[in-house]
């Protein structure tokens, strides 16, 4: 039947049609300098030319057997295709939080570019299209953690830019706690929170030699950790999660590799320099309501539903500076509206690093230094805890301090020289974000891709018509 069906074939047209398939092929391995993939040569080769290999022999059956084989066809067809366009050009990505508000809103669908970036060579490849680490229904990981390759990225069209958007793997999402409750919830911030409220918060750490602080925090977080994971019924197991299958979050990119960043009364200084504040930046305002807002006033200002639940809960709500203008302009609808600083809350949480007291708060913060490739720096008692997590956890070598001396792999050293670029991502909504000041560094090989435009945008909070139409197509890139 095969060689009744190669005869009647017309083999100058399926040698051109073998050419230019096996010329693009190798295009896209040359692209992605992986040329492994040459062993997919032959089998292409045969699907044009030689046709050994019976591909779609269910053609030939009768009754179910081709209606069911044609599904299975058309779908296993689909989740490849998908596959290789996720992975290599584009993705999509749903706004799952308010950190961004109200730059991007929760409900905004992204169509987010690999290319912009460059795409990474996949360091989990056996994984199930359409997911990200965990099948749904029956909550179990969706990746098989061999083989599993080391970094390398794909040349794109550029590199992350200061003030872009990005989307990228949760830096502090490789441990995670698999109970529901606790899965979205920072591991070692979790673990510094429960060993310092069992016996390590009556300490003065200012009174402690730098090796006993070193020593301290650590076993804070060891305390904290030994806690989790002798409560298991509660925080479920710790789970460990490669660079490629954790979390995708979306921030502003507010620090290059190599730049010196810090925040003074709010305000971003890079290399001593203010850097201009996204037009749509909130922060926290303390407001006492007189009486329900009208929705007229809602939509102008643009409160949400979300932002008048924490006044009502605690007093406090987050605005952009417009806003606060208008609604304090307004005494029939309010009392005052006074901007919330550090001293008045409690409940910010242990900024990075947690092995460190470093004083820093999210509102007024460092400097640190942020690691470009290629680059040293001196490490000193002061800023090992800065950088002991790069060093450790995302460049894989050996760290321990020991009388005071930093040893890396087995050596004493005063210095180090990185690997890879980092980069300081903050959300907009800049009271209400997880993010760098909480949790540090995003290395290189976690950055995802860039948000091109939005493609559809769902209101949560709406009862009638969710759908934001004005929003539709809006290019990320307009968004300041």
């Amino acid at each position: 039947m095969i060689d009744k069906q190669k005869a009647n074939l017309n083999m100058k047209k399926q040698w051109a049609k073998f050419i230019v398939v096996l010329l693009l092929y190798l295009a896209f391995l040359f692209w992605l300098k992986s040329w492994l993939g040459l062993i997919v040569v032959p089998f292409i080769f045969d699907v044009y030319i030689t046709k050994k290999i019976k591909w779609q022999w269910w053609k030939d059956s009768e009754g179910p057997t081709r209606f069911i084989m044609s599904w299975v066809d058309a779908i296993v067809f689909a989740l490849v295709a998908v596959y290789f366009i996720n992975l290599f050009f584009f993705q999509n990505y749903v706004i799952p939080s308010s950190s961004l508000e109200k730059s991007l809103l929760r409900g905004d669908y992204l169509f987010v570019s690999k290319m912009s970036y460059g795409p990474r060579i996949p360091q989990t490849p056996l994984t199930m299209p359409l997911t990200q680490h965990t099948l749904p229904i029956v909550n179990t990981k969706s990746y098989i953690e061999w083989p599993h390759w080391d970094y390398r990225r794909a040349k794109g069209f550029g590199k992350v830019q200061l003030n872009d958007i990005v989307v990228f793997n949760y830096p502090a999402g490789d441990s995670v706690m698999s109970a529901e409750e606790y899965q979205a919830q920072d591991y070692y911030q979790t673990c510094y929170m429960l060993g310092m409220e069992n016996g390590g918060k009556n300490v003065e750490t200012d009174s402690l030699t730098p090796q006993q602080r070193w020593d301290y925090y650590h076993e804070v977080l060891a305390y904290g950790g030994a806690i989790i994971k002798a409560n298991s019924s509660r925080f479920g197991k710790i789970i460990s999660r490669p660079t490629d299958r954790r979390e995708n979050y979306v921030k502003r990119c507010v620090g290059l590799p190599g730049q010196t960043f810090q925040i003074k009364d709010k305000i971003i200084y890079l290399d001593g320099k203010a850097n201009k504040e996204p037009d749509n930046v909130q922060y926290t305002y303390f407001v006492p309501f007189k009486q329900g807002l009208p929705d007229a006033v809602m939509e102008e200002l643009d409160i949400t539903m979300e932002d008048l639940a924490s006044a009502s809960q605690n007093g406090y709500m987050p605005m952009t500076h417009r806003a606060a203008k208008a609604l304090a302009q307004r005494p029939d609808l309010v009392e005052y509206v006074r901007e919330v600083n550090d001293s008045d809350r409690a409940d910010q949480g242990k900024t990075y690093p947690v092995t460190a007291n470093t004083g820093w708060t999210r509102d007024n913060y460092g400097p640190v230094w942020i690691p470009a490739k290629g680059k040293s720096i001196r490490l000193t008692m002061d800023n090992i805890a800065v950088y002991e997590r790069p060093i450790r956890v995302y460049e894989g070598n050996e760290l321990e301090v020991k009388d005071g001396k930093i040893y890396i792999n087995g050596k004493q050293t005063d210095s180090y020289t990185f690997k890879m670029d980092y980069y300081w991502m903050m959300g907009d909504n800049r009271h209400n974000s997880l993010d760098s000041r909480y949790w540090g560094f995003v290395p290189e090989d976690h950055i995802v891709g860039k948000p091109i435009f939005i493609w559809l945008s769902v209101n949560p909070e709406t009862v009638g018509s969710k759908y934001r139409w004005h929003r539709l197509f809006n290019l990320v890139d307009n968004i300041k």
